[in-house]
């Protein structure tokens, strides 16, 4: 007996429906990233390990997905290595190439190879699909597409303002709302660390504070303990869980926190500018939040960081997100090429649309109308017909084989086609054709022009 095919966990299949549905999305995301002035690009699925390891912290390189080396991957590994079960060591030798973790990085890559190609400041989108290691779950998935949108070349604050409108304008479209715009900044981070005297711990100290709404302040500072931050560092921080309030009150607060940091200070007045700017331009469907402790934990981010939370009403993690990042080309061998990117959750932006009832009715509706065969003299006309449909943009298919009516129309009730066109030795003579409504079951004879006048 054949064994049942399945597909590996974390990724999925997609109906008609289903696709639809996501191209509703990538379809709204892709024209306000046009009408923002941004140009496509695309990159390989996979890339050099080389290009990615290293870029995300620990964590996120742990998530990598490594592809083995063609042949014999097992002639050129590291026979100490292998023998002492060192899988790190092991897998540099036998792998050489690896899945994309995000967009961002071969992006990078993209603009320090295409140097001289580019001009600067060059604004990219990117929508393709990435893949992650991850611990599938609601919202979270192996293989996913990202729909990301960076600025590199300009250190302009004005870059920042514009994500936020960029976020505000996809997300008015998909008439999605209570949608909350989280905001900090990494220099704040850094100065944080400094006044607690954890500077060298940075990147652990990040890590761990990004996790605060997820594990709580208690774990938090387990964790923080176990990277090596002393207690009285930690009791230094007790302020930043607590803080709240609005946005300008929380950045007085942070003032005298910060007040011994140049890093702290100068992270307060970039976001100051931020919010002074969106406060004048106003947002139609988001609203912009200080949050002191996010920190999203990957390495490259050196100034803004945004992330996306979804409406209240939903139970679902980040929707978005992104941050500034000064020197990732310099990784690369390009210094000096500050950058600056978002990136939108198409699957969990799916997965609330859905919930919340938000996609229009329209959006499957792949045919508008299917003509009845009943045999091959009225198929033939019938193809004519629907050849000028066409022409017009109108989406028309013909049943392909001449079966029973009830057949053909319980086809087209489960297609969800709005209506059905037929025609018999009668409207071949007349040169007519019989429009019925599958809703309200009307139907009328009428000429190809008036058709095409009414499908359209």
């Amino acid at each position: 007996m054949a064994q049942k095919p399945s597909i590996p966990k974390g990724t999925r299949d997609f109906n008609p429906e289903q696709v639809a549905k996501r191209n509703y999305i990538f379809d709204t995301i892709r024209g306000a990233f046009k009408i923002f002035g941004f140009q496509p690009i695309e990159t390989p699925s996979f890339e050099n390990s080389s290009t990615l390891m290293g870029k995300y912290g620990d964590e996120g390189d742990r998530l990598i997905f490594k592809i083995l080396n063609s042949g014999d991957y097992l002639s050129k590994a590291n026979e100490q290595a292998y023998s002492e079960k060192d899988s790190t060591k092991l897998t540099s030798s036998i792998s050489e190439k690896a899945l994309r973790y995000d967009l961002t990085v071969p992006f990078a890559r993209y603009v320090v190879q295409r140097q001289n190609e580019i001009e600067f400041p060059f604004k990219r989108y990117q929508i393709q699909p990435v893949w992650r290691a991850d611990r599938p779950q609601k919202g979270r998935f192996r293989e996913f597409f990202q729909c990301d949108a960076d600025v590199v070349g300009s250190k302009s604050l004005w870059q920042e303002v514009e994500f936020i409108q960029l976020y505000d304008a996809v997300f008015s479209a998909l008439k999605l709302e209570g949608i909350t715009i989280k905001i900090n900044n990494r220099k704040i981070l850094s100065g944080i660390a400094e006044v607690i005297g954890a500077s060298d711990k940075l990147i652990d100290f990040t890590v761990a504070l990004d996790k605060l709404d997820k594990i709580g302040d208690e774990k938090v500072k387990e964790e923080m303990r176990s990277k090596g931050i002393s207690d009285d560092g930690i009791s230094k921080l007790q302020p930043l869980f607590a803080l709240s309030g609005s946005f300008n009150s929380q950045i007085e607060n942070l003032k005298g926190i910060l007040n011994t940091s140049e890093a702290g200070k100068k992270g307060i007045e970039e976001l100051e500018f931020i919010n002074n700017a969106i406060n004048e331009l106003g947002l139609s469907t988001a609203a912009l939040e200080l949050d002191v402790t996010l920190a999203r934990g990957l390495n490259y981010y050196t100034g803004a960081i945004f992330e996306v939370a979804a409406p209240k009403t939903v139970k679902m993690g980040s929707i978005g997100g992104g941050g500034r990042y000064d020197d990732l080309t310099g990784i690369f061998g390009l210094n000096d090429v500050s950058g600056v990117g978002i990136s939108f959750g198409l699957d969990r932006i799916y997965l609330v649309l859905d919930e919340l009832g938000l996609f229009p009715e329209t959006v499957t509706n792949n045919v508008e109308v299917l003509f009845i065969n009943f045999g091959e003299k009225e198929a033939l006309f019938s193809l004519k017909a629907i050849k000028q449909l066409r022409s017009h943009g109108i989406n028309t298919e013909l049943y392909p084989d001449a079966a029973k009516m009830k057949k053909q129309m319980n086809y087209a009730n489960k297609r969800n086609i709005p209506f059905v066109i037929l025609v018999g030795e009668e409207e071949i003579n007349s040169k007519k054709y019989t429009l019925k409504n599958m809703q309200s079951g009307v139907q009328a004879k009428i000429s190809i022009d008036e058709l095409i006048h009414k499908l359209k």
